[in-house]
């Protein structure tokens, strides 16, 4: 762990040995740990890159106010992973029907710039989504009619149940160090998560303005505790981490189905299902305080708290617990919630080729097209190295290495 003072003021508590930082995300975190309602410090997980709004990686405790742009817009982004009782021998040698029973589960991508005709939404929702939406509805009215700028996206919400999205969005097929079958995912809140998210991020600029705060970044701008406007994005950040968690377990269900029709042995799942945000605020106590933590790209982990790393689409991915101690206290019972990024998706589109991708890829089931090149291994930091860099306080408990993946 390395322990600095921003060029602000504030305190940074950082787990970045052996990875790089690039400048503009140190700048993020000087910005960051300096606001004056920061709880002691600012933790830094070694997938740390610069990030809209905050920097990614990082752990933000706050007393008396959040930062909506810290939070961001995919609001509830995570991973569930559930394993099986397969084994890599009970998988057929071609596992190209396998992806393509997902892909047709599994809404994925975006079209028609997310309108009616949009490939990675529901035309009707399924009877699954419609029942999970109906414990959603009432609550999503009441946010809609106090903000109804909210509405458009609230609108496809019902059809955005149980589809992936875009980018680093994935589902996978992998095997732990047993040739155990695992089926993970990640994905978030959709549309109607960034539409919330973004909504009260221009609140809160507003609101500095109404109120002439200057910031040293705009996206800091924050909402004070005991504020009607915070209560507001609190109750919706709330309800879309719940929208984002039950649409992981409907995906879930689909890719289980899909296993299930491409695998004639029957199988059940033996373990208790691993389903963590890590784009989030959640109530926490901390050095003696009840406080806010905003997790932006990191994952709570204690000793009885699973958690799960994600490498990149030809790297191993690690289901993790925490371990106690002073470096967990200080980390906030966080880790990293995957390689992070080495480098932005228009470098990556710049400097590798589809024979590079194929290579890293190599006996991977999984698109090599070049409008997955931002997200080829080689975009992503050495996964080995970032937990090392937090393996003072993070256990790993099973190691994944996928062999099917499906992209956003």
């Amino acid at each position: 762990m390395q322990v600095f003072q921003g060029a602000r003021g504030g305190l940074v508590k950082a787990w970045i040995d052996g990875v790089a930082v690039e400048d503009q995300a140190r700048q993020q975190l000087d910005n960051i740990a300096a606001m004056p309602f920061i709880h002691k410090h600012v933790a830094i997980m070694p997938d740390v890159h610069w990030g809209m709004g905050a920097t990614i990686g990082s752990v933000i405790p706050t007393k008396g106010a959040v930062i909506p742009a810290a939070v961001g817009v995919d609001l509830g982004c995570g991973m569930m992973a559930v394993r099986t009782t397969l084994n890599a021998r009970d998988l057929p040698d071609d596992l190209s029907g396998l992806r393509t029973a997902i892909e047709e589960r599994i809404p994925h991508g975006r079209t028609d710039n997310g309108g009616v005709n949009d490939r990675g939404a529901w035309g009707d929702a399924t009877d699954a989504g419609n029942a999970a939406f109906a414990g959603l509805s009432d609550e999503l009215k009441r946010i809609v009619d106090k903000h109804p700028k909210i509405s458009q996206a609230a609108n496809r919400a019902q059809n955005h149940l149980g589809t992936l999205g875009t980018g680093n969005h994935f589902v996978e097929v992998c095997l732990d160090e047993n040739d155990a079958v695992w089926i993970m995912l990640h994905s978030g809140s959709r549309g109607i998560g960034n539409k919330i998210g973004s909504y009260f991020i221009e609140r809160a600029k507003h609101e500095m303005k109404r109120w002439y705060i200057n910031l040293p970044d705009q996206d800091l701008a924050y909402l004070p505790e005991g504020s009607e406007l915070f209560g507001d994005y609190m109750g919706a950040v709330s309800w879309a981490q719940r929208f984002a968690r039950t649409n992981r377990e409907l995906m879930m269900t689909a890719a289980l189905e899909a296993l299930s029709v491409s695998v004639p042995k029957r199988f059940t799942c033996d373990c208790e299902a691993v389903n963590c945000h890590h784009n989030y605020v959640a109530h926490e106590h901390h050095f003696g305080a009840d406080v806010l933590v905003t997790r932006k790209g990191a994952v709570r982990i204690t000793p009885e708290t699973l958690g799960i790393i994600p490498g990149s689409m030809g790297a191993k991915s690690f289901i993790v617990r925490g371990i106690a101690g002073q470096a967990a206290a200080e980390a906030l019972c966080s880790c990293s919630h995957g390689a992070g990024r080495a480098m932005s998706r228009a470098e990556a589109k710049r400097r590798f080729t589809l024979e590079d991708h194929a290579r890293a890829t190599a006996g991977v089931e999984c698109r090599k097209d070049a409008d997955v090149i931002d997200e080829t291994p080689a975009a992503y930091k050495d996964i080995d190295a970032v937990m090392k860099a937090q393996a003072d306080h993070v256990e790993i408990v099973h190691t994944l290495k996928q062999v099917v993946c499906v992209k956003g």
